[in-house]
């Protein structure tokens, strides 16, 4: 399946909205990040933009979650809270299979009357041009990003992708402490930032970097791969390898912003789903609040076209999903892997779709530049309920790469099916 595949250099990330490249956005430099009140949303090359203006200041309005559970009420007699609904209730939404949208201008949305339940952004580099410089004072881009999702009545999501700052798939700097001292200041000004601006927010740790430490870790053993982890206040009892880096991710949130949830992406590539499971124990994935589940980082008809831009050079035939779920890949097998991945994973954690692709359903191979085909949206908006039966929490659906469709080149798909799946009342949480 091509969501195994390894993803596109973080040099494509040079365009107006600077999408995720594969699992995330550009290594190392930040430069032409826009400014507050940016109305164009500039981008420059090894940064993310994720869709251009933040408003500045914005007050958030939207309305605090309550805290939620797995236990049952008050009585003690009543059926126990599934996860899902207590996480809903967190994040102050409805008990619904939430939706939301990454790399997408909050204005583009409103132009469309489309009202996402999440809104997402990337935080990329690491040191000079990295997120924190983006707006001033320094990472000031989660409280404007935070507080203009909310004005528009959305959670802010933030996907972490500073891992490629040395490259995607180099690690030579997990075990370097000026690289890591660098690196953990900046995870901390993240959860500060949450943590000034007082409500829940969603947090995606390091897309595709787990898959890569597997595979260069001893016997994928990544309690035998050497990261720097012990000389953060927060994390000074963890060992100083790759497992004790991502339960770092955890201690600190849990320290500094109780209100942040935190997910792990798995990376497939490595295993079987029981496999890739306790890889990820070992690193905390079962003591956060969500699991990131992916289908596809590309449109099909990206990689089918006969003139493929290069972030569709990678990936293995056939690329179209089969909506019948007859024949493979289809969307069954993609939501087993994940449920058997959550099963063995264990904690019974909701499952978070997200980066899934936007293009539009065809019988016709291919397409064009940012009009490639695809069914993703399409099945998911309307078999939306299959993903609520498998713990889902919600979906998140934008371009992984900056030629691919979007809201705005999609025909108005997006908002009609999105509105479509709202005025049905949206699929029960289980």
């Amino acid at each position: 399946m091509d969501i195994l595949s390894r993803r596109c250099a973080s040099a494509l990330m040079a365009s107006l909205l600077l999408f995720g490249c594969g699992g995330g956005g550009g290594g190392g430099g930040g430069a032409g990040i826009p400014l507050v009140g940016s109305p164009t949303g500039q981008a420059g090359s090894g940064g993310q933009n994720n869709g251009g203006q933040v408003a500045g200041n914005t007050s958030g309005s939207g309305t605090q979650g309550t805290q939620g559970g797995n236990g049952g009420s008050s009585g003690g007699s009543s059926a126990p809270v599934p996860a899902t609904v207590a996480m809903a209730n967190k994040l102050g939404k409805p008990s619904r299979v939430l939706f939301g949208l990454g790399a997408t201008n909050i204005d583009d949305m409103r132009s469309q009357d489309i009202h996402p339940d999440i809104v997402e952004r990337y935080l990329v580099g690491v040191g000079s041009g990295a997120w924190p410089a983006w707006n001033s004072p320094d990472g000031a881009y989660v409280t404007f990003s935070a507080q203009a999702a909310d004005a528009y009545g959305a959670v802010p999501m933030f996907t972490l992708y500073q891992m490629t700052a040395n490259g995607e798939g180099n690690l030579s700097g997990i075990s370097d402490a000026t690289f890591m001292n660098k690196y953990w200041g900046q995870v901390r000004l993240m959860y500060q930032r949450i943590a000034e601006w007082g409500k829940p927010a969603l947090v995606n740790v390091e897309p595709d970097f787990w898959g890569f430490a597997a595979s260069q870790a001893p016997g994928r053993d990544l309690t035998k791969m050497a990261a720097a982890v012990s000389g953060q206040p927060e994390c000074s009892t963890l060992p100083d390898t790759v497992a004790g880096l991502g339960q770092c991710f955890v201690q600190m949130g849990r320290k500094v912003a109780p209100k942040a949830l935190i997910g792990f992406p798995p990376a497939f590539w490595n295993g079987t789903p029981v496999e890739i499971a306790a890889m990820m124990r070992a690193v905390g994935a079962d003591q956060a609040d969500f699991i990131v589940a992916q289908t596809s980082d590309r449109d099909a008809g990206c990689r089918e076209a006969a003139s493929r831009p290069a972030e569709c050079q990678n990936g293995s035939a056939p690329f179209y999903w089969d909506a019948t779920n007859q024949t493979s890949p289809n969307f069954h097998d993609n939501q087993k892997q994940y449920s058997d991945y959550r099963t063995a994973l264990g904690n019974g954690l909701p499952i978070l779709w997200w980066q899934t692709p936007m293009g539009v359903p065809s019988d016709t191979p291919g397409g064009t530049d940012q009009h490639y085909r695809d069914n993703h949206v399409d099945y998911m908006l309307t078999n939306t309920q299959e993903y609520g039966d498998m713990h889902t929490i919600g979906m998140v659906f934008s371009a992984g790469g900056s030629h691919q469709t979007s809201i705005s080149t999609d025909g108005g798909q997006f908002a009609r099916l999105s509105g479509q799946y709202l005025a049905r009342g949206g699929a029960a949480l289980k």
